[in-house]
């Protein structure tokens, strides 16, 4: 067990991800959105479904307790694969691990999305952050804080309505990332994955989600409705997003954690 964890220490500390030093002086957030019935997924897909096979005692006297879940691959907090959009591009088993581990940027654009909720992340907010913050580092993960995350699970608020099926897609709203800016991330910058706190990196009232096709056509995934983005800082957090290892995904659900290193 000893020799598992020395291992496990020198991948997390190979030079791409020294930010997080050894994880030994520092903070854990979680940046996942429990799955429940309230989990928001949209409006056209499966919700998350949990049904009891057992929970109780058993006739031999011990406790036991399993059940079986089921819902769509793009729900909840979940990474969008790059297959989902762009033809013969990664599916989720063949996102390398290292591309969801990484320093993380945050972007906010909070004031900006109070007088429009479909606003969309720009160009010119990524030079304004630069020149505040510096120049994204490569290999970093751009996560976008618009501020939704305190809306979950209030789907109205969160993304404009409660409505399923089409009916609910048309009245879609919430911020996304703009494809001006997804492709001045993806050739201008060198980044690893994109995310932030809304159903989609496209913004609400997209119909041809170029965002996505612009990112996944360069095989950089995107993390969908992540939480507490709130509680990180611009600079200084190690991002790790695994998902499930579902076999030809075009998504799945992602456990995304940051550290903050105290050092």
């Amino acid at each position: 067990m000893k020799h598992l964890f020395l291992s496990f220490l020198v991948v997390i500390t190979a030079p791409t991800l020294s930010i997080a030093g050894d994880f030994s002086n520092g903070q854990w957030i979680d940046l996942t959105h429990d799955f429940s019935e309230e989990t928001i997924y949209w409006p056209t897909a499966d919700m998350f479904k949990k049904t009891t096979v057992f929970h109780g005692h058993t006739e031999a006297g011990f406790y036991y307790t399993a059940y079986n879940f089921s819902g769509a691959e793009h729900g909840g907090t979940h990474v969008d694969a790059p297959i989902h959009f762009s033809e013969n591009r990664n599916t989720v088993e063949q996102i390398p691990i290292e591309q969801l581990i990484g320093p993380g940027l945050i972007i906010r654009i909070k004031e900006k999305v109070k007088g429009n909720r479909n606003y969309q992340l720009s160009v010119q907010d990524i030079l304004d952050w630069e020149k505040e913050h510096g120049i994204i580092d490569d290999d970093s993960i751009i996560l976008v804080d618009t501020g939704s995350g305190k809306y979950w699970p209030n789907k109205n608020k969160y993304m404009g309505t409660e409505k399923r099926g089409e009916e609910g897609v048309k009245e879609l709203k919430f911020p996304g990332i703009h494809p001006e800016a997804a492709k001045f991330l993806s050739t201008e910058r060198k980044i690893k994955a994109v995310g932030l706190d809304t159903p989609s990196i496209d913004y609400g009232g997209s119909k041809l989600f170029e965002t996505h096709q612009i990112l996944f056509e360069k095989n950089i995934p995107g993390l969908e409705n992540i939480a507490n983005l709130d509680k990180l800082p611009i600079r200084g957090s190690m991002i790790i997003g695994l998902p499930m290892k579902i076999e030809g995904g075009s998504g799945a659900p992602l456990r995304i954690i940051a550290f903050i290193s105290e050092k």
